[in-house]
C-alpha cells in the first residue's frame, strides 16, 4: 500500500462518480467522462486548477485542513469518505490515526472485557481489530462464527469471506458482505499505512481473489457501527440479527461487536437453539474463565 497512490486512486474514483448534475453545474457539449473534471473540482472547492492538480496526484502533505474540507464538500464526500480522506492526509504528514499500542503476538483480553462478553448471552459477541481479526468471542459468538474460526479465514473475517467458499451460503447477500468487507478493510489502510500485517493480508487477498482485487480497486469506504444483516447458519438456518459496534476506548484500533434478533422473532428462537447446541458440545467441561481467544497474525 502506498499513501500518495491510494490518495491519487481516492480522489479520481470520488470525482468519476460525481455527475455535473449532481455538483449543480450546466452540462454543454460533448464529455469524456461521466464524472467531474479537475478544473471542476478545483471551482467548487475554491482552489486553483494547478493546486488541485497537484492535490490529486496524490501530494497531500501540508494541505491544510480547511483546504480538505473544500474538498470533501465539492466532492459530495460521507461522513466515511471525509474521514478517510483526513486520515490519507494524516499518512501523508507522516502521522497514523489512531495511536496503536504495540501488542504480544498473543492478545489477551483483559478482565473486565472477559466478563463483558460474557455478560452478553442473548446474541453473538466479539472483539475484533480493524484488519477483522476475530480476537475474542462469548460462547455463542465462537458457535455463530464456528466456520469462520476453524476454517480458511484463520479467524479473520476477510479471509473467510473471499476465501472459504462456505462464505457464500453464510451470506446470503454475499455481495453486498463482500462490499462491506472490503470497504472496512480499505478505511483500515487509510489510517495506518504502516501496518505490515494488513499489508500482508491485502496482497494475500488480492493475489488469491479476483472479487476482491475488483473491490479493493474502486476505493469505497465505510462506518461500520450498527445496522441490520442476514445470515444463514449451517446448523439453525436464517438469522435476521442487528448489531452494534463500539470502539474500545482503552484500546484503541479494537471494537466490541453485539448482534441481537427481534424479540420473539423465528431468529431468536434459532439463536437460543444454536446456544443450546453449543452447550451441548461443550457438556461435561468447565465453562472457561475467558472467552475464546484468538492469535493475532
Amino acid at each position: 500500500m502506498d499513501a500518495r497512490n491510494d490518495a491519487r486512486e481516492f480522489l479520481m474514483s470520488r470525482r468519476a462518480n460525481l455527475t455535473p448534475e449532481q455538483a449543480g453545474l450546466p452540462v454543454s457539449g460533448h464529455r469524456r467522462v461521466a464524472g467531474l473534471r479537475r478544473g471542476e473540482v478545483a471551482m467548487l472547492a475554491d482552489v486553483s486548477p494547478e493546486y488541485y492538480a497537484k492535490i490529486e496526484r496524490g501530494q497531500l502533505a501540508g494541505v491544510s485542513d480547511a483546504v480538505l474540507e473544500s474538498l470533501a464538500r465539492a466532492l459530495q464526500l460521507d461522513d466515511a469518505e471525509r474521514e478517510h480522506l483526513f486520515d490519507l492526509a494524516r499518512s501523508a504528514n507522516g502521522a497514523a490515526r489512531p495511536v496503536r499500542r504495540r501488542r504480544s503476538k498473543k492478545w489477551v483480553p483483559r478482565d473486565s472485557l472477559t466478563r463483558a462478553l460474557h455478560a452478553v448471552d442473548h446474541g453473538p459477541a466479539f472483539v475484533r481489530n480493524g484488519r477483522m481479526d476475530v480476537l475474542a468471542t462469548n460462547a455463542l459468538g465462537r458457535a455463530f462464527y464456528d466456520e469462520v474460526l476453524d476454517g480458511p479465514g484463520q479467524g479473520n473475517l476477510a479471509r473467510y469471506c473471499f476465501l472459504d467458499e462456505r462464505a457464500k451460503a453464510f451470506y446470503p447477500h454475499w455481495e453486498a458482505a463482500a462490499d462491506i468487507t472490503v470497504s472496512i478493510l480499505r478505511t483500515e489502510a487509510g489510517r495506518d499505512h504502516r501496518d505490515k500485517q494488513l499489508h500482508d493480508l491485502i496482497g494475500e487477498l488480492s493475489t488469491c481473489s479476483d472479487a476482491f482485487r475488483t473491490r479493493w480497486g474502486a476505493h469505497n469506504v465505510r462506518r461500520h457501527g450498527s445496522g441490520t444483516k442476514e445470515f444463514h447458519h449451517h446448523e439453525v438456518g436464517d438469522l435476521t440479527l442487528t448489531y452494534e459496534g463500539m470502539e474500545l476506548t482503552a484500546e484503541p484500533g479494537l471494537s466490541f461487536l453485539i448482534y441481537t434478533a427481534e424479540p420473539g422473532s423465528p431468529s431468536q428462537e434459532r439463536l437460543q437453539l444454536l446456544a443450546s447446541l453449543a452447550a451441548m458440545s461443550t457438556a461435561g467441561e468447565p465453562r472457561s474463565a475467558h472467552p475464546t481467544t484468538i492469535q493475532e497474525s
